[in-house]
């Protein structure tokens, strides 16, 4: 299902999103809409990947005129799923399928692309093999018992043939929207996992081109995930990587899956964009060939941003910024006992978090009763969305509390505000705050960086900040002029004008 924008000319680049723009506000998707909006003589068509379509009632961004197409795809999709019934099922499709395994859990360097490439056409034809043969035939089921049985017999077996249904089924979705595709000249990817390898097939079936940007890392972000999430069985299997030894075997499948994708969606991206250096050594490690990537920063309006410190106060504005999604990878749990500490040796401050509580609701809960438990009602305020750019100036300083970063553009937003930032070492936080080529590092610091999950160490930070006013205008002065230097828009708009420009004249 799609909702379709009466322009039947092919875009230039078709964008692959999954969970973010135009449905989702986010760091990500306000990225994507300056993109776009800065490159109008590039014409684009999206292909939007999420759960399900109740997920996502409202578009939260009003498209330019050089957005000419809109696929919807939602991977809970069963709309080619027939009534169960008994039936063989195609024998040398899961004979593929047993090959592609091996390979990718083989202990040479693994071709994913080849191996998952000849299971894609089986798949995509439909003529021999389709969701139905994977969720009910006889072939299937014999599959699945002999993974089961050759990798972890200790395991429930009623979990393990769940997890390979929920793990794959959404595959299928993507093939079923593959002949659908918005058409494009060429495609961008803007993540790995289920948007990258809807990217892979693209790449397999049609012949296109793929480019691909990491913020976050997608990889490492689901494997946070799942390490977090409590609806995967707890029955642990030896195993010989120290790294993942805590992992039940379920968890680790779900985080291999995701690393075979990763690695598949390196293998045929040309280029590969990081979006910084510290993201860039992460992708080779995760198999991305450093000959691929190129690192372009992200940047941000700044004659829009600018004018806003004049209408900072003379005073420190005691008011503590959490800008970001009420989710569990931005640990607003750790902001929240920060603030406690604060709030006991500066009873005046106040926090305000900023940002959507829709996306993990059973979280959003969980921290509003905590901000109760511990009597911060008065001092945790819960704005929701707000226009970044008129709340910037009421802030004396910005916290970051993520486990996962990319470049969050609410760092250079509020740099460019002459706002100090605290935050987690994560992604390019340290690059950003710190400096990162030797004439930016010789500007100073513009905030402070801290350790994951220290809550302690976070609130110590907010308060040496907020207790010399001396020492916080230095940081909002080396704050400016780092946005100044380094962080306009312009670079990025050329870089990804020159990208776009190559991938479609080769």
């Amino acid at each position: 299902m799609g909702i379709k924008i009466e322009k039947p000319n092919q875009a230039d680049i078709g964008l692959i999103l999954e969970g973010t723009y135009p449905f989702v506000r986010g760091g990500v998707s306000s990225w994507i809409h300056q993109l776009i909006q800065g490159l109008p003589e590039v014409t684009f068509a999206i292909n939007f990947i999420g759960d399900k379509a109740e997920s996502y009632p409202t578009m939260h961004y009003q498209f330019p005129e050089n957005v000419i197409d809109l696929k919807c795809i939602y991977l809970d999709s069963e709309r080619n799923v027939k009534k169960p019934k008994a039936f063989t099922g195609n024998k040398d499709a899961f004979i593929q399928v047993q090959k592609m395994y091996e390979e990718f859990h083989g202990n040479k360097k693994p071709n994913t692309y080849e191996a998952l490439g000849k299971v894609l056409h089986h798949l995509h034809t439909k003529k021999d093999f389709d969701i139905n043969d994977f969720l009910y035939s006889e072939q299937s089921w014999s599959f699945i018992t002999e993974q089961y049985e050759k990798s972890t017999a200790d395991s429930s077996f009623i979990d393990y043939f769940w997890t390979i249904r929920a793990m794959h089924q959404p595959v299928f979705a993507l093939i079923d929207g593959i002949d659908g595709a918005v058409d494009a000249k060429v495609f961008h990817t803007i993540s790995t996992g289920y948007a990258g390898l809807y990217g892979v097939m693209l790449h397999h079936l049609y012949k296109k081109k793929i480019i691909l940007t990491e913020h976050g890392i997608y990889t490492k972000e689901r494997k946070i995930d799942l390490s977090q999430a409590d609806w995967i069985e707890e029955v642990k299997k030896a195993s010989g990587d120290t790294l993942n030894s805590n992992f039940s075997y379920l968890r680790l499948l779900w985080i291999r899956f995701f690393e075979s994708i990763g690695r598949t969606v390196y293998q045929i991206s040309d280029p590969i964009i990081s979006i910084s250096e510290g993201n860039k050594r992460r992708q080779i490690i995760d198999g991305a060939k450093a000959e691929k990537i190129t690192v372009i920063a992200n940047g941000i309006n700044l004659e829009k941003l600018q004018p806003q410190r004049l209408k900072r106060p003379d005073k420190i504005p005691l008011i503590i910024g959490f800008i970001g999604r009420v989710v569990p990878i931005k640990d607003v749990k750790t902001f929240i006992r920060a603030m406690s500490n604060v709030c006991s040796s500066m009873p005046d401050v106040q926090a305000w978090i900023i940002g959507g509580e829709d996306e993990d609701p059973a979280y959003a809960v969980e921290c509003r009763d905590m901000v109760a438990s511990l009597h911060l009602t008065d001092q945790i305020i819960y704005k929701g969305f707000c226009n970044i750019v008129d709340i910037l100036p009421q802030l004396g300083c910005i916290a970051l509390s993520s486990i996962s970063e990319g470049v969050p553009l609410v760092i250079l937003e509020a740099f460019a505000c002459g706002i100090p930032v605290i935050s987690t070492d994560v992604g390019a936080c340290r690059e950003l705050i710190e400096g990162g080529s030797k004439e930016d590092k010789a500007l100073g610091v513009a905030g402070a960086i801290v350790s994951i999950a220290d809550s302690e160490q976070l609130a110590l930070e907010i308060v040496n900040l907020f207790s010399d006013t001396e020492y916080w205008k230095n940081l909002s002065k080396i704050a400016e002029k780092r946005a100044d230097n380094y962080f306009g828009e312009q670079a990025l708009f050329s870089s990804y004008r020159k990208v776009y420009r190559e991938a479609l004249e080769n």
